[in-house]
């Protein structure tokens, strides 16, 4: 059975989580939704391209609302208050909370407002 996952924060960690995700466990794990406030073609660019990470050899494409890797669609959301995301209509089980803003259990509850059934903090 796979999980449905959501990120919240499309930085470094977030676009890690992605990859590994993708990479490592594509049949377990389905990353169905992230939110982020940058548009969706920078993060395109950020996630293909790290001056850390390198290259990413997959495939990376962006529409205005949807972030396409490897042919895998993952719907792209910018909404600053976490409460306010709707994971519970985008089926999302488990969110990846990944800004540095809601690292504690207080501010992460946020998500299951939206409908998330688990968060995990990242920092």
């Amino acid at each position: 059975m796979t999980t449905r996952i959501g990120i919240n924060g499309f930085g470094r960690i977030g676009r890690q989580t992605l990859k590994a995700m993708l990479e490592r466990h594509p049949r377990d794990l389905e990353v169905v939704a992230l939110n982020d406030i940058t548009d969706t073609r920078t993060n395109a660019h950020l996630l293909k391209y790290d001056s850390t990470y390198g290259h990413f050899p997959g495939e990376v494409e962006a529409t205005a609302d949807t972030l396409i890797v490897n042919g895998h669609k993952v719907k792209v959301i910018s909404q600053r208050d976490p409460g306010q995301i709707p994971w519970g209509d985008l089926g999302v089980e488990l969110v990846i909370e990944s800004t540095g803003l809601f690292t504690d259990a207080e501010k992460a509850a946020a998500h299951l407002r939206g409908g998330a059934k688990k968060v995990i903090i990242s920092a």
